[in-house]
């Protein structure tokens, strides 16, 4: 294709996730477009392409894949499902965005990785904040030397759990709060600090809330060592009511910074009635809000999207890839696992045969029925 030409797009899925891939598209539409999109769901696939003006529409993404034009696929899909299509993508020649988490499993993360690098196409992980543009200055002031030598990140992400159903059901999702949130906030301390290898991990978690909703956790705790001596902080909640909230804060011996994600593009509200939409799962507009402006901008998709676009054209270095996924999916899978023994896990980390990270704080039978014992792993804490 000729370097000035977009890059056609197509998208997996049809729902949340899906709708924020295509509204990306079409906030930032200099370098790609978004010309198909497929989805089983009856009538799912088409309400998003009517949205988004969307001229193709499948039912069958390996379909979708046929089509010679697209160049690129996003995957917005449940986490069970991204491997088996990442590399039914790679065999169809079409470069790959794979919303996190990379995978289910370790095996899994490496065979996307390997089909990949067999088919000559690009396997790129949706992980935004590294491109949100508060995040980004602060990641630039810190490089600057700023904060003169960082030895403290954190990183928080808390809402009143998912939109969709899936994400409750670990056996579709790998996990709760900590597989859902928690690769955010791992892939963001790794990639502030310069990617140093992450030597353990220690993770707390509970379900505390949502128990008639989920086994999963709704609550964690992370803390990551990093080779460089810096530690990662990563905090996440399903259960913190209002709306989301996501926050850094980065600590140095010379210096400090703090970034609320929302706040300093809020309009602090007060409303006795209530209006429309205030800002990603706020339950209600009634009483006082916090209503945000260019929302997709300020969480960095559009220049994520853009950014993939331009690496499928060469134009620049993909910043985050299957790899980054893959170190993410390693202290995922050895959190869970501490969070089961109840003590620091060291990396590089061997989940032997679980088949979901969750399996490592699902122990006993009994209290997750149908799951096998990991040997090693204390049970699972009662809540």
């Amino acid at each position: 294709m000729a370097q000035t030409e977009k890059v056609k797009v197509g998208i997996i899925g049809s729902q949340f996730e899906a709708d924020i891939h295509a509204c990306a598209f079409k906030i930032a539409p200099q370098e790609a477009e978004v010309v198909a999109v497929a989805s089983p769901t009856p009538g799912n696939a088409a309400a998003l392409a009517r949205k988004y003006g969307i001229p193709r529409i499948f039912t069958d993404y390996c379909a979708m894949l046929h089509e010679r034009d697209i160049e690129m696929v996003t995957i917005a899909a449940p986490n069970y499902l991204h491997a088996q299509m990442a590399i039914d993508c790679a065999r169809a020649g079409k470069h790959i965005v794979c919303e996190k988490p990379l995978a289910m499993t370790i095996p899994e993360g490496e065979q996307m990785l390997n089909a990949a690098q067999q088919h000559g196409v690009l396997l790129m992980y949706a992980e935004e904040l590294f491109f949100t543009p508060k995040y980004l200055k602060a990641k630039e002031m810190a490089d600057a030397g700023a904060f003169g030598k960082v030895h403290l990140v954190k990183q928080s992400e808390k809402h009143f759990g998912p939109h969709s159903s899936w994400f409750w059901n670990a056996d579709l999702s790998g996990g709760g709060a900590f597989m859902d949130l928690g690769c955010h906030g791992i892939a963001f301390c790794y990639w502030f600090l310069g990617r140093p290898a992450i030597t353990s991990v220690y993770c707390q978690m509970g379900t505390f809330v949502h128990s008639d909703k989920t086994q999963a956790e709704d609550e964690s705790l992370c803390i990551l060592n990093f080779a460089n001596g810096a530690i990662g902080l990563v905090e996440n909640s399903w259960a913190r009511r209002g709306g989301m909230d996501d926050r850094i804060e980065v600590f140095g011996d010379a210096g400090v910074t703090y970034a609320n994600l929302h706040m300093g593009n809020a309009l602090p509200t007060y409303s006795e009635n209530g209006y429309g939409y205030a800002v990603e799962k706020a339950p209600t507009t009634k009483g006082w809000s916090y209503p945000v402006f260019d929302e997709l901008w300020n969480y960095g998709l559009p220049q994520e999207m853009t950014h993939f676009a331009r690496c499928v054209r060469g134009k620049e270095q993909p910043q985050a890839t299957g790899k980054d996924g893959l170190v993410v999916l390693e202290a995922l899978y050895a959190g869970y696992a501490s969070a089961g023994h109840g003590r620091k896990v060291e990396l590089p980390f061997d989940p032997g045969s679980a088949k979901r990270p969750i399996d490592l704080w699902f122990n006993s039978k009994t209290q997750a029925p149908g799951i096998q014992d990991h040997p090693g792993i204390a049970a699972r804490p009662k809540t």
